[in-house]
């Protein structure tokens, strides 16, 4: 998988959570994934279909990350896994997307974005629907980690 088809997903990543939570991450190393279960406990997933590549990407939160970062953007203190932190799971996976689907545009690449499916539970899987090689980028913060998964065909 190519560095610079990764990129733009990194990099939405970090301007989504540093702007709609104020909260800083740093990206750990890019590493093959090879099996299905979830680093985190709760998960946004959504599928991309373009002429050129098809695949999906999936954010998984720890709870404790996921939970301050709920809070911050909704303004009040969220301390369990409810509908309003899983709502935001998939608005994280939906504004990281698209902000990657921009960038990706201006290399030529246009895909389609399915509606994004939020899994909960601990040792959850995630199931990418397509061929390709899985890579997992950690992402650390103050109040926890999570994780980006992506899975993309080969880009014709």
């Amino acid at each position: 998988m190519n560095i610079d088809f990764i990129n733009p997903f990194l990099q939405s990543m970090s301007n989504v959570i540093a702007t709609m939570a104020s909260i800083e991450s740093v990206q750990g190393e890019v590493s093959l994934k090879l099996d299905d279960v979830a680093h985190g406990d709760v998960t946004g997933l959504i599928g991309m279909v373009g002429e050129k590549t098809k695949g999906s990407l999936a954010i998984s939160f720890k709870k404790e990350v996921i939970l301050d970062i709920t809070s911050r953007m909704l303004g009040e203190t969220i301390t369990e896994i409810n509908d309003d932190v899983l709502d935001c799971v998939g608005e994280i996976t939906n504004m990281v997307t698209g902000g990657a689907k921009n960038l990706l545009a201006e290399k030529g690449f246009d895909f389609d974005l399915a509606t994004p499916v939020v899994i909960n539970g601990e040792s959850h899987d995630v199931v990418h629907k397509f061929k390709g090689n899985k890579i997992t980028i950690p992402f650390s913060t103050e109040y926890g980690d999570f994780f980006v998964e992506i899975c993309f065909e080969d880009i014709k």
